[in-house]
């Protein structure tokens, strides 16, 4: 018992540094969800149930623009489809997990819990109990999450409606882009991406965002062929 506590108490401990930038995010979610009128009990829900700050985003995003459930819920599903990856990746390791081991596990996956503990089982793939450090890691940054969307959601109960904070979705989203903008191929993905958008925009349904995806998709597998040729 020991062993798996200390495993888990590392997991946690690991994750730490990252936790600094989801503190503000988790805040943004609350303050957005209560800006954009959702109220309490879905702004949370969404941090509960889906535990996937940008997925979270784009549905609150889309929801509050009238975007079709379909809509919302495919552009959701194109942002989280990265954890198929995670899960392919962390399945050499997991692979002797019982079945609700593994659906546990990947409810506290994220793209921190994943990174460190991915780290950490390339460095003990002998330990039969080394899934203690996702629980730990994937834990940590949960309850980090929930209670920043909570403080995020009691601030946006008394923030001025007047304040117009929705504008802190797209400044979001532009900081988590800003670090892609050093590679030329990811620009010229965001570009055509950007451009689809725009023209499509008036598309039914709202689906400009799909097509927008999926088109990026596509560009980035064609510029990763090309480079794999070269």
């Amino acid at each position: 018992m020991s062993s798996k506590l200390n495993i888990f108490k590392k997991g946690s401990l690991d994750i730490t540094p990252l936790l600094i930038p989801v503190i503000p995010f988790g805040i943004i979610i609350g303050v957005v969800g209560m800006e954009l009128g959702f109220g309490p009990y879905v702004t949370y829900g969404t941090s509960l149930i889906m535990f996937a700050g940008s997925a979270q985003i784009v549905l609150i995003q889309l929801m509050s623009a009238g975007a079709s459930t379909i809509v919302s819920l495919t552009s959701v599903t194109v942002v989280n489809s990265r954890h198929l990856l995670y899960g392919a990746v962390l399945s050499e390791y997991l692979d002797k997990l019982n079945f609700m081991w593994k659906v546990f596990l990947s409810y506290f996956t994220s793209d921190q819990s994943f990174a460190v503990s991915y780290k950490y089982f390339k460095l003990n793939k002998s330990n039969i109990n080394s899934h203690y450090h996702l629980l730990g890691s994937g834990f940590t940054l949960w309850l980090t999450w929930q209670i920043s969307t909570i403080t995020g959601i009691l601030l946006g109960s008394i923030i001025p409606e007047e304040l117009g904070l929705s504008f802190a979705i797209p400044l979001t989203f532009i900081s988590l882009l800003v670090q892609e903008f050093r590679k030329l191929d990811h620009v010229i993905v965001m570009l055509v991406s950007g451009i689809i958008a725009i023209f499509a925009y008036n598309i039914p349904f709202k689906a400009y965002i799909i097509v927008a995806s999926v088109s990026a998709l596509v560009v980035a597998a064609i510029i990763t062929k090309f480079r794999s040729i070269k």
